[in-house]
């Protein structure tokens, strides 16, 4: 093959690699989640998040990956997205409905509650602050930021037939869910902090880490904080 034939392959090749790696980026990674914005309905120095974790997402192209959706401050619609925006210096008291069903933790520590108020999260009303997801069907997920330091195990439907009758269809409006209440100040200085989930709940996917656990606006997502 002739220099200019090789150049030309190399070109060709170099150029197929960075349009696959654009694709995968665009697709992973990018396409950011629309932000619900909460900071002009802060009050008295609080503001009330809402959340609710799906067992499903009918509504994406992903119906099979387990989500989180927030409720738009506004409308009270649910957005399939896990960004928001809050003031600095203020008590966010953060609500999720927990639809999902039971998986355990992979490793004990993340039911322990952390970097709350009061050091607990509000389980159906009842103050928790650690949840042993090995002794009983009674965590499905996380939340958990640790830029400032939380960690909460979301509670879910504790028994079988429960588990067995979970919502099928998102955003959820019906069906078992525990509603988990908690809260936490957010630092005087603004900034944007990264929240994730623990629990590896992407079906499919090696060690369950991939899918909706590695995409953001499903298991994934960050709270800005506005100064």
């Amino acid at each position: 093959m002739s220099l200019p034939a090789r150049v030309t392959t190399l070109v060709v090749a170099f150029v197929a690699v960075v349009a696959f790696a654009v694709f995968v980026a665009m697709h992973f990674i990018g396409g950011q989640p629309p932000t619900e914005n909460y900071v002009p309905y802060a009050s008295n120095g609080q503001v009330n998040v809402m959340l609710q974790t799906d067992p499903q997402n009918t509504v994406t192209n992903h119906p099979d990956w387990v989500s989180y959706f927030i409720q738009n401050p506004q409308t009270k619609q649910w957005v399939h997205t896990t960004y928001f925006e809050v003031p600095a210096k203020t008590r966010v008291n953060i609500t999720i409905l927990g639809y999902d069903g039971c998986t355990p933790l992979r490793n004990p520590v993340f039911g322990k509650v952390t970097g709350t108020i009061g050091g607990v999260e509000y389980i159906n009303g009842k103050p928790t602050s650690l949840l042993n997801s090995w002794s009983g069907c009674n965590v499905q997920h996380t939340f958990t930021m640790p830029g400032l330091g939380i960690n909460v195990p979301v509670a879910s439907p504790t028994t079988v037939a429960e588990n067995n009758n979970l919502c099928g269809s998102s955003p959820c409006t019906s069906g078992p869910h525990p509603v988990i209440t908690f809260s936490f100040m957010t630092p005087a200085k603004g900034g944007t902090f990264r929240w994730q989930c623990i629990v590896p709940c992407g079906g499919g996917f090696v060690d369950g880490n991939g899918g909706p656990m590695s995409t953001p606006g499903y298991m994934g997502g960050q709270m800005e904080v506005a100064a």
